[in-house]
Formats: C-alpha cells, structure tokens, sequence
C-alpha cells in the first residue's frame, strides 16, 4: 500500500537579509516565518555559522529559536545570488560602505528595503536617499519599513505591526505581502520621507524621556514631553514634505510610544543612563548595540535649523549630551517663550491640542477598526 503524498510547498519568494544584529535577525524570522526563502547575511563568520546550524543568534536574541529554514552566510555575492527582495539592517553611519560591497551582486530589478532609523550624520540624508545615491536602481525601487517594532518582542511572537513605504504603491504591496505573517502585519502607505523622519526623530524624543526618567522625574513629566515632543516631529517632518497623517500613524505615534516606554528601547536606556549622570563616552561604551538617537541629534537640529523649525526638546538633548545642559534641568525648559503661546508650535495659535487629539484618534480607530482606519496606512 503507497503512503500518500501531500503536495510540497511552493518555495516563497527568495529575499536576503543584510545585518544580522537583533533588528535583522528578527525581520529574517518574520519573513521566513511568513513563507519567505530567506538567506541572512552576517558580517562574522562565526555568528552566520551559529544561525545556518544551531538556529540561535545567542549574541543579539538569547533564548530565541530561529526558523529551521532560515540560512545564513557570511559571504554577500551567496546572501544576494538570486534575491528578489534586499532588506538591510546595518548602522545607518556604515550604510553608504556597505552598499558599496552590496552593488556588485545586487540583481537589477531587486527592491531594496531599508529597516534602519537613522540620518547620515555626515549629509544629513535619509536612507532611502543614500540608497538611491549609492545603488543603480530606481527610485521605484526602494522601500522603507518603520512602527513600533522591539525586537525581541517581535522575535518572541508577539503581536504588532509596521508599515511599508515606497513611492510606488505596488512596491509597497509587495513588500508587504511578505513582511506578513501571524504575529506581524504590515500596512503601507506612499509617504516615504513621514514614514523616515517618523522613525528618526521619535528615537530623540526616547531618548529626552530616558534622561528625565533617569532623573527621577515622573510619569507627568514625561506624558509632556512625549506630546510635545510629537509636535516637534510631525513639524519637522511637515516642513520637508510629509503628510502629517504619517507622524499620527504606526511610523510615528505608535513608534514613539513603543520607544518612549520600553527598557528594551536603546535610545531610552541610553537617556536614562545619562540622566542618571553618566557621561556620554561611558553611555555608548556600555550599549552593545547602535544608538540611533544619539547619532541622528546633530544631523536633524542642523536640518531644522535650515527650515526655520523649532526643536526645544531636541535641543535640550543635544546640551545634555555636549555636556553643557544638567540632565535635571531639561524638563523646566521645554520652551524658552516668555509669553504663553499656543499649543502648536507652527503657528503659534491655540488650537486645543488638535494635533494630539488627531493622532490619539487615530490610534483609537486603528485599534477599534482591527488596524484600519479611513486614511494614512492602508493594509
């Protein structure tokens, strides 16, 4: 008697995963966990060896088991032979050097993903433009992913979300269709420099909530800085082009309160240890891992600056962090005004705090509607 046969599986779309940090080691499990033939390309022989048989990245994601289908490599022309889909995941300051490397063995249809929240400290470029600077692809061609995504969280199945950007829909789609699975969901929206700056600056305001934190300050404290502190981003973010329903949305909001609130946020731990007196070289010495927030201070206040855009929170940041500023005293100087002014920052009108009640409303619907809503992200 013959044993039936189930069909096997068609094997899924073939992508690579460049960094195999915590963040790129779990984006390569969410897209193999979603059916993705996935190769994950990791700078050290050793930890691509650990990954390729043992499963575990035990320097990044102790305790967690990867995807008996995952492979990993430590060579990039095997990492990238034949992807149709390029998700990197390096520190955004050794980006440019890296896709350097990557150009000779990139395919010249890939869509190439970045998952990095950062600027480059040296240009002050978002890293789709240093994508699109570096790499002979089209604009179409590049993709960005950002929301309120803890690695280890993630990489331990719990459920969240993120949101995909390109300036081409169907690109975006793509993207999402296998950055999807049962713990993580993917929207998608066209706004590439709102999904970027949403991701970059709400890692500077985690930051100024580390420090108060670690100050001693209270939850008071920090609920002002972390709604004001989403005005200046979504200012920000404006004043260059984004739409201000973007900063309200998973690659904003949601990022910023993920990041604000959680010890497993870097940016906030960095904060908090500098509240707590530390000084600056002792703080990055202590972080295993790249922190963003601290790189991207100076890079996003220079741009700032040349918009007219005024960052009192940021700004404080960067004292505390040059040294000039005591951690203490950052939270009675949230704005310099002698005069009361209105709860916008942009027009100076007092609007009754619209611009939070609109992204607070939004939260709720997106939460009441399964993570839909009218606008903004779209599934």
């Amino acid at each position: 008697m013959k044993t039936k046969q189930h069909p096997r599986k068609p094997a899924g779309k073939r992508v690579a995963v460049l960094g195999a940090g915590s963040w790129g080691t779990t984006f390569a499990k969410i897209l193999a966990d979603g059916g993705a033939d996935v190769v994950l390309w990791a700078r050290r022989p050793e930890m691509a060896r650990e990954i390729q048989e043992a499963k575990r990245n035990s320097d990044y994601l102790p305790g967690v088991n990867l995807p008996l289908g995952l492979r990993a490599t430590s060579r990039l022309d095997l990492a990238l032979a034949g992807a149709e889909q390029v998700f990197v995941s390096v520190p955004s300051q050794s980006l440019r050097d890296n896709l350097k490397l990557i150009a000779p063995h990139l395919h010249a249809q890939a869509t190439v993903i970045s998952l990095m929240k950062g600027v480059e400290k040296s240009t002050g470029k978002r890293m789709s433009e240093v994508i699109a600077e570096v790499l002979p692809i089209d604009e179409s061609q590049i993709a960005v992913i950002s929301g309120p995504n803890l690695a280890l969280e993630i990489a331990k199945e719990q459920p969240t979300a993120a949101v995909v950007s390109s300036t081409s829909l169907e690109t975006a789609q793509a993207v999402a269709s296998v950055a999807r699975n049962k713990y993580f969901h993917s929207f998608v929206n066209t706004d590439v420099i709102g999904t970027e700056f949403g991701g970059v600056l709400k890692n500077l305001i985690a930051v100024a909530i580390g420090i108060v934190d670690g100050a001693g300050y209270g939850d008071n404290t920090k609920a002002s800085i972390i709604t004001r502190g989403l005005v200046e981003m979504s200012d920000f973010a404006v004043a260059f082009g984004a739409h201000p329903e973007t900063l309200s949305g998973l690659a904003g909001l949601g990022d910023l309160i993920a990041t604000s609130q959680s010890p497993l946020s870097r940016n906030n731990t960095a904060g908090r240890l500098l509240g707590q007196g530390y000084h600056l070289n002792d703080v990055v010495n202590q972080m295993q891992q790249t922190t963003e927030g601290l790189a991207s201070v100076g890079p996003i206040l220079e741009l700032a600056r040349a918009k007219g855009v005024d960052m009192p929170i940021v700004e404080q940041v960067r004292q505390v962090l040059a040294g000039t500023l005591d951690p203490k005293d950052i939270a009675p100087h949230l704005t310099t005004d002698d005069e009361p002014q209105g709860e916008r920052t942009n027009d100076g009108q007092a609007q009754g705090g619209s611009a939070v009640r609109r992204a607070f409303k939004r939260a709720l619907d997106q939460l009441r509607n399964g993570g839909r809503s009218a606008g903004g992200d779209r599934p």
